[in-house]
């Protein structure tokens, strides 16, 4: 996915469309056609996997977990309320989780509302094909493009903050110019600020190879292949509560991405990941 302040990364090596000052190669076609295919496999596998978590929408630490064993985290219904339980802070969510009203206007007592879920009637056997259907071609995009991050040194080079952007003035600064919708422009539209790059590197070094490994930990089968992924993260029941938190980060991600691009001129955003040009913002 991209963002505002894209690099030039993928850019020609001359930058810019001569024939139109101020626009500037930005994605080559390969980055598009990764950026798109996230948008479509994340769709997917977000709705599927809320089918998945609708058959038992509890979420414990350890090996283990059942309705008897104390869940970190509950979505269900009592009576005619819906709740979300985490600890001992219980939020009324009638209406929306844990108890809603179906398109026939019945009253429904299941974690996710059929509209957010893949089928939206509830199908455990058929989400579960949905879901590693697309996680296996999510796994292997992101595969490539880590590749071709290494060895293009796109990482080392347009990823990865300095020192002197680690500094705390300087982040403080990004924040307090981010607050202020004050966006880059010109030569520096061509970088990503710091904000973009900590951020970019959490989603791309902590959280898709934290979904991932957690995905593959709640494998029986891998469980017999690999059973060091079992002790890496603590058990089954840990696992799928680390893989439920990552995904939900990576929705945060998204969403903060989308209200980005919106704040910063959708059409000259989105134009960038479709034709690859994207025209700087005048200084």
């Amino acid at each position: 996915m991209t963002d505002v302040g894209q690099p030039m990364a993928d850019s020609k090596p001359a930058g810019t469309d001569m024939a139109r000052p101020g626009l500037v190669y930005r994605h080559r076609l390969a980055t598009r056609t990764w950026h798109w295919l996230n948008v479509v496999t994340l769709f997917v596998m977000l709705m599927s996997g809320l089918t998945i978590f609708n058959a038992h929408p509890r979420l414990y630490w350890g090996a283990y977990g059942a309705d008897q064993d104390q869940a970190w985290l509950q979505i269900g219904a009592a009576g005619d309320r819906g709740y979300l339980r985490v600890g001992d802070l219980a939020i009324d969510t009638t209406g929306l989780l844990g108890r809603w009203t179906n398109e026939a206007g019945n009253p429904v007592n299941r974690a996710f509302p059929s509209w957010a879920t893949i089928p939206s009637s509830y199908n455990l056997a058929l989400a579960r094909h949905w879901h590693l259907f697309f996680a296996w071609i999510f796994a292997g995009g992101i595969l490539l493009y880590a590749l071709w991050s290494l060895a293009s040194r796109h990482l080392t080079r347009d990823l990865l903050p300095t020192r002197a952007e680690l500094r705390p003035a300087h982040i403080l600064h990004d924040i307090g110019q981010h607050a202020r919708l004050r966006f880059p422009k010109g030569e520096a539209a061509k970088r990503y600020n710091v904000l973009q790059k900590l951020a970019y590197c959490a989603v791309l070094l902590v959280l898709l190879p934290l979904v991932a490994l957690t995905g593959l930990t709640m494998s029986p089968a891998l469980n017999t292949a690999w059973p060091w992924l079992l002790d890496l993260f603590g058990g089954r029941q840990s696992a799928r509560s680390l893989h439920f938190v990552a995904a939900t980060l990576i929705v945060l991600f998204v969403l903060v991405h989308v209200a980005m691009v919106v704040l910063a001129g959708p059409l000259n955003e989105i134009r960038s990941m479709v034709t690859g040009r994207y025209r700087l913002p005048k200084e």
